[in-house]
């Protein structure tokens, strides 16, 4: 048989056609997206685990009671109205009421709104809403996710106060403020304990600042964790404060943080620490709360 040559153009042009048909074709466009697995887990930009829905329960927690404000009116089997206009010990200008213009749940969120108006001798109203009586606590993890007021004069507070005078009036029994903000530092809250000393009243803190934006700008989560011998402050996941040392001169450490506290949500308008409202103010102003929602280990609720 006649030998012809070989042509090795031809041999590779049909090798690449076979590769072709033996290699899938993908491209950013048309390649499948893997379902991610749905997990409450710290992310590189997160210190802790953040939930999205009430029903993602955070690794090693139990959802204790929360208020996602779902309904149409505020739920009176977890809140009651703090009203009055006495300054609160602060010099506050506002008077706290129980009128719905003052506080409502809209759209799946509470609303406190603050009003410039002359009311019972005061020239703002505003609300402030308690758990008290009807939800305490001892130790665990709160997420409050909530939208904030702007402004010269503007104070909203989400904070607790001892169930019990166990060791005293105030200091001496503990304040735990989970969040202050001052509407002049738009960008910045507090975190604040407040106890007592042989020499009086002592309170230690931080703060946390946004690299860009504002806290009215947006929705942020305000986290607290409390544990018989440490608390810390978390914004958006991102730790910025913990506490180991603190104490009163009523009782022995961990006191006065080793009893339940219940809690409260709150617009002031003016006061020694944010200053009173100026010509820069505008009114109406309110604070949105998406969720309050409250979780405590097996082991906690073994205290």
């Amino acid at each position: 048989m006649k030998k012809g040559k070989i042509n090795f153009g031809i041999l590779l042009i049909v090798g690449l056609l076979v590769l072709m048909q033996i290699q899938p074709h993908v491209d950013a466009q048309t390649a499948p997206e893997e379902t991610p697995t749905p997990e409450v887990t710290a992310t590189p930009e997160t210190d802790i685990p953040m939930p999205t829905d009430a029903d993602d329960i955070p690794d090693g927690w139990l959802l204790l009671w929360n208020d996602e404000f779902s309904g149409t009116e505020i739920n009176k089997q977890n809140w009651f109205y703090d009203t009055g206009g006495n300054g609160f010990g602060n010099n506050e200008l506002q008077y706290y009421t129980d009128d719905p213009k003052n506080s409502y749940v809209e759209d799946g969120n509470l609303v406190i709104q603050a009003l410039e108006e002359d009311y019972l001798g005061m020239h703002y109203t505003s609300a402030k809403l308690r758990t008290m009586v009807l939800q305490e606590w001892m130790y665990g993890r709160i997420d409050i996710r909530a939208k904030l007021s702007y402004g010269q004069g503007l104070w909203p507070a989400f904070w607790m106060l001892p169930a019990r005078s166990t060791y005293g009036s105030w200091p001496h029994s503990g304040e735990i403020d989970i969040m202050e903000h001052l509407g002049h530092q738009p960008e910045t809250v507090y975190g604040t304990l407040h106890y007592s000393s042989s020499t009086g009243h002592q309170y230690t803190g931080s703060s946390y600042t946004l690299s860009e934006g504002t806290f009215s700008d947006d929705f942020h989560t305000f986290t607290l964790i409390w544990e018989p011998e440490r608390i810390q402050w978390y914004v958006d996941g991102m730790l910025y404060q913990e506490q180991t040392e603190w104490q009163t001169r009523n009782g022995e450490h961990p006191a006065p943080f080793n009893h339940q506290f219940y809690l409260i949500i709150n617009l002031a308008v003016g006061g020694n620490w944010p200053g009173n409202p100026d010509e820069t103010t505008t009114f109406p102003q309110s604070i949105m709360v998406d969720y309050v929602r409250v979780y405590q280990t097996e082991a906690m609720q073994g205290e």
